[in-house]
């Protein structure tokens, strides 16, 4: 068998470089070597191919991510979702999960869609997988089929063992292309407080606290004014968690101490529902906590009756109550619980290994005694940010999200 064309061209700079074949085995070899280099570059091309169409999946997805996070303060107890409509390598419509009970990621990007008829010949891509059964809105699913929409890049599964992949089947049943598991683990980060919240039966939980240099975080003191060691950034950063929170949890000292209000001021967003531990019913009724502003839930040993906006649940203290408590935050659908303090109420977090992240301004003063920081364990991983001269640490659980 002669080479090709291609072969040919191969072959001939080999023989110019070698001066010539002399035999038809010598011809064989030089088609050999030509057909294994011509093999070479196809395969070489094919994966560069493949990595260019990686490239831009993942140009989509993240666009997906980054539209989800637009509906942070609101979707609770639903997940983030974004989704983004691409036709000739143009997005022609994108939209996310704007609020919970309202239309879902998929149909706000396909409502967004000036010219109907380009979804019969686009991609659309959506950091979960679409919807297959009927909650609040309709399924996902079914509408991508009705729009006859002929691919689909999701970014990860629903993470429910119930329903996870039968919206993936339902499009391949229906004859849609679908990908999956494109920058997966960045979707599965975006959705991880809703995965915890109904895998795990309670709340996302978020520490905060600020510390001094050599590990205090307030002096010593009985009523009188608390040491600020936040800084006005980070001000703004804890009420931009309080804002992401569906409550926010103080002890009974810190509530005495402080007198804090615990609502979004230097962000925009909803407040979050405050939460106190009182064993004895001995705060003052003159805090901010019960100026019924705010629905406030007051755990207590002690039984009262409920006043504007202040629920009293009585649960039992003998043993550790934190389990108990985070029961009921997940019976009122509360995804999300930012720890703001005291000392003693992290580190009981922090101990019964209850957490999820944390947040640790270290600021640049000694206050060489006082109330001391809580203590990570070791080995526990962080990051470091810097901001204007302070450091955040940001802790986080390494495990596996399931």
């Amino acid at each position: 068998m002669r080479p090709n064309r291609s072969q040919h061209i191969i072959i001939e700079r080999a023989r110019s470089s070698s001066g010539g074949y002399n035999s038809r085995k010598e011809w064989r070899i030089c088609a050999t070597i030509g057909f294994i280099i011509i093999t070479i570059s196809k395969c070489k091309n094919k994966n560069n191919m493949a990595k260019s169409i990686l490239l831009e999946e993942e140009k989509y997805i993240r666009r997906c991510i980054a539209l989800a996070q637009n509906g942070r303060c609101n979707t609770a107890p639903n997940p983030m979702v974004g989704a983004v409509i691409v036709c000739d390598d143009r997005i022609i419509g994108e939209g996310y999960h704007v609020r919970c009970g309202e239309a879902h990621a998929e149909v706000n990007a396909i409502r967004s869609v000036k010219d109907p008829s380009l979804l019969e010949r686009s991609t659309i891509y959506v950091s979960l997988e679409p919807c297959s059964h009927y909650g609040k809105t309709p399924p996902c699913a079914d509408l991508i089929i009705e729009k006859k929409i002929p691919r689909i890049v999701i970014g990860c599964q629903d993470p429910f063992p119930e329903v996870a992949g039968r919206g993936i089947q339902k499009l391949r049943d229906a004859g849609r292309e679908v990908i999956v598991g494109v920058l997966e683990e960045d979707c599965r980060q975006l959705i991880r407080r809703f995965t915890t919240f109904n895998l795990q039966h309670r709340p996302y939980i978020v520490l905060k606290w600020a510390e001094s240099a050599d590990g205090w975080i307030d002096v010593n003191r009985n009523g009188g004014s608390p040491v600020i060691l936040s800084s006005p950034l980070s001000t703004m950063l804890v009420h931009k968690k309080r804002a992401e929170s569906a409550a926010i949890l103080v002890g009974r000292k810190t509530a005495w101490l402080d007198n804090p209000s615990l609502n979004v001021r230097h962000w925009y967003g909803k407040n979050p529902t405050r939460v106190v531990l009182d064993r004895q019913l001995s705060l003052p009724p003159q805090l901010h906590l019960f100026d019924g502003s705010i629905p406030t839930l007051v755990f207590t040993e002690r039984a009262k009756k409920d006043t504007h906006n202040v629920t009293y649940l009585p649960i039992d203290f003998s043993d550790n109550p934190l389990p108990t408590l985070l029961e009921e935050l997940y019976r009122r659908k509360l995804q999300t619980l930012l720890v703001e303090g005291g000392s003693q109420l992290l580190q009981s977090f922090i101990d019964s290994e209850l957490w999820d992240e944390a947040y640790v301004e270290k600021c640049p003063v000694r206050l060489h005694a006082g109330v001391k920081a809580p203590q990570m364990k070791p080995g526990t991983v962080y990051s470091v940010d810097k901001h204007f001269g302070r450091d955040i640490w940001h802790y986080k659980v390494t495990e596996e999200i399931k």
